[in-house]
């Protein structure tokens, strides 16, 4: 637990705590559920536990709208119910990282409202980015720019004045120019860090400092986020951020052992490498491998890149598949991807089950599971997927929550496919979730994916998952590898110190194994050859 670098190649597991487990039947997971579920965490041999938002919050956005950084929503328990839970946590021997949210705070921060109540220009409004409109009587927005959820990205207060929102218009934007902001999250970084948190995962850490010289930039003379912008886009991935992720990292620093932090920047990949220095945030969220397409020389590129760009920078790599804002990668990978590489448009069309070839999802799943989990680097889950859960698609439109679908009609269905509360038993009235409902509607094919059924199941993803974790602890050397030439164009084969190899089959017919014990196989060998889909670590 005092290791230094425990970070840079664990196996962290992403809980979304209003959906993971439930202890008071209300229909919200809580953070006694949780710590009721910690021998589960053990039993699947993750590193830490990344907890996303736990904060006071009215649910604007699943939980990233906050309402007081250095408190515990009283619908998911107390601060004392926190210090057992990562006890509980450290006594198992897995760390914690919790999620921050420095972008914005919600609406009903004791800041806003201060804001709200106070003059234009007065130092409470100086926290927040607010803006006189355009035209003769301020009517007009100050920009065109739009959300990242859907439609304006300002909105107007009864005074006149506009607030800039990036997300959410219950998510006003901070003034990250402002010292006493800065100064702000200095001390929640040290509150939870007094508590025990072993890092931070830091989101939208791209987006904090802007450029807010007027006039400001038509919205159609803008790059996308994730263009290589150079640090010239208004607001996203500015170089003046890194000097907040240097103040926060002399913070961090303070404690022995280091605090961790992981940044989630959409920025180019040139530009990856500054969030994840040692004198940044140390280590940044890499998504190519999400959103890569089931081509094997695009695996390979996308390995070999953010490897050598992780050693560029000192920091270790990341790799994901599933979270909380994307499709379960079990449901992508059983879509034609060329077609639809997300799974964005098969959501919005209802999610027809014609289209959806769940065998092979789940089969390709398991494969870039134990392909991601063979790399070196740092490994994240997302609660759900060591069970083989595909996204939950068809909740009915007076059902859902998140902001996406509400401000996007047409356009975009949201996320609350992926948060759907686990199932852990095969019936009851949320299988096991509580004692009572669930906040999001579970389908009737959760109870087949429920823990309750895979544990009896030595075939079960669940076991696959136990299996390729533990052995994953017990292979991991050295942050090396080499790729390994064959003779298939669809074969990804990779060798770790130590020498075992990983060796996945990308194409349609079955390949030989190199000479070897076979340590494990995300699906059935066919008469001692690998088929078509599967990764096989091989010693």
């Amino acid at each position: 637990m005092q290791d230094p670098d425990w970070w840079r190649q664990a196996a962290v597991y992403q809980i979304y705590p209003r959906s993971f487990a439930d202890s008071n039947g209300d229909g919200i997971g809580d953070l006694k559920g949780i710590t009721s579920r910690i021998p589960y965490l053990v039993s699947l041999g993750v590193d830490a536990v990344w907890l996303s938002p736990f904060y006071p919050s009215a649910l604007a956005d699943g939980g990233y709208d906050v309402d007081d950084y250095r408190d515990v929503d009283p619908k998911l328990g107390t601060l004392e119910d926190f210090d057992e839970m990562i006890a509980g946590l450290h006594a198992a021997g897995i760390k914690l990282i919790a999620d921050i949210v420095p972008n914005h705070t919600s609406d009903r921060h004791v800041w806003f409202q201060e804001a709200l109540a106070a003059p234009k220009g007065s130092p409470a409004r100086e926290r927040y980015i607010f803006r006189d409109g355009l035209g003769p009587d301020g009517a007009t927005a100050p920009s065109d720019w739009e959300s990242v959820f859907g439609g304006p990205t300002w909105e107007r207060v009864p005074d006149g004045q506009w607030y800039l929102h990036l997300f959410a218009k219950e998510q006003p934007d901070l003034n990250w120019d402002n010292p006493e902001v800065r100064e702000d999250f200095l001390t929640t970084l040290r509150f939870w860090s007094d508590r025990g948190v072993d890092g931070f995962r830091v989101d939208v850490a791209h987006a904090l400092t802007k450029d807010m010289t007027e006039p400001l930039q038509p919205w159609a003379e803008l790059g996308a986020q994730d263009e290589d912008n150079q640090g010239l886009h208004p607001f996203w991935d500015r170089d003046e951020v890194h000097e907040v992720f240097a103040s926060w990292r002399a913070v961090l620093d303070e404690y022995t052992p280091p605090r961790s932090a992981v940044a989630e920047a959409w920025v180019h990949a040139d530009r990856r490498g500054r969030y994840a220095s040692p004198e940044g945030l140390g280590q940044a969220f890499n998504f190519d491998l999400l959103q890569a397409s089931w081509d094997p020389a695009s695996f390979r590129d996308i390995i070999t890149k953010n490897l050598t760009e992780a050693r560029s920078s000192g920091a270790s790599s990341t790799w994901v598949f599933s979270n909380h804002d994307v499709i379960r990668h079990a449901t992508r990978y059983g879509l034609p991807l060329e077609q639809d590489r997300d799974g964005r448009k098969w959501l919005l069309a209802g999610g027809d089950e014609s289209v959806l070839d769940r065998e092979l999802g789940e089969r390709r799943a398991r494969a870039v599971t134990q392909l991601m989990l063979a790399l070196p680097g740092s490994g994240y889950i997302y609660q759900g997927e060591e069970l083989g859960l595909h996204e939950v698609a068809g909740i009915p439109d007076a059902e859902r929550q998140d902001p996406t679908f509400f401000r996007s009609p047409g356009v975009d269905v949201g996320r609350d496919g992926c948060r759907v509360p686990l199932p852990w038993t095969t019936d009851g009235e949320s299988f096991g979730f509580g004692f009572a409902g669930a906040h999001l509607p579970q389908p009737a094919w959760f109870g087949d994916h429920a823990v309750e059924v895979q544990e009896q199941d030595p075939g079960s993803t669940l076991a696959f998952y136990r299996r390729a974790l533990v052995l994953r602890r017990e292979l991991q050397g050295a942050e090396d590898f080499d790729w390994v030439e064959g003779a298939s164009g669809d074969v990804l084969h990779f060798v770790r110190p130590g020498g075992w190899h990983s060796i996945t089959n990308f194409g349609a017919e079955p390949v030989d194994l190199p000479v070897g014990s076979v340590l494990l196989t995300s699906s059935p060998l066919e008469a001692g050859r690998l088929p078509a889909n599967p990764t096989a670590w091989i010693r």
